[in-house]
């Protein structure tokens, strides 16, 4: 898996963040806490990117993805007691949409910590992996 490295080290800053705070905070506080766990580690990230989002070609409006890291991960947090299909698909929406081959979905809002790999199947980083799951 490509980035295999960055995306644990971006789970393991979010494992300890959980470990610390719990779950029963707004998203905010997460995102800020995440922050911060981040720069410990040294690792490079944007936060709250906003990126326009076009349909044939027309500027439709933007999103904020909460971290890009690394320039290669998009990172999207929530704070949810149960992750559905709505936040799975907004996930690999701005994968799609930054163009990115991979993302990370983490939810903070569960006794334990809860994340999931975003595969942007379209990218050609991801060829092999689409291929294995037909």
């Amino acid at each position: 898996m490509k980035h295999k490295e960055l995306t644990h080290q971006i789970i393991g800053c979010a494992m300890k963040v959980h470990t610390v705070l719990g779950s029963g905070f707004r998203e905010v506080i997460y995102q800020r806490a995440l922050a911060i766990e981040m720069n410990k580690q040294g690792l490079a990230f944007s936060r709250e990117m906003e990126m326009t989002i076009f349909y044939d070609g027309v500027d439709i409006g933007t999103r904020r993805v909460d971290f890009f890291v690394s320039d290669l991960i998009m990172l999207e947090l929530k704070a949810v007691s149960i992750l559905d299909d709505s936040h799975l698909n907004q996930a690999m929406n701005y994968c799609q949409a930054y163009k990115l081959p991979i993302g990370l979905l983490i939810n903070f809002g569960g006794r334990s910590l809860e994340y999931k790999r975003v595969y942007n199947l379209n990218h050609p980083d991801n060829i092999e992996y689409k291929n294995n799951q037909k």
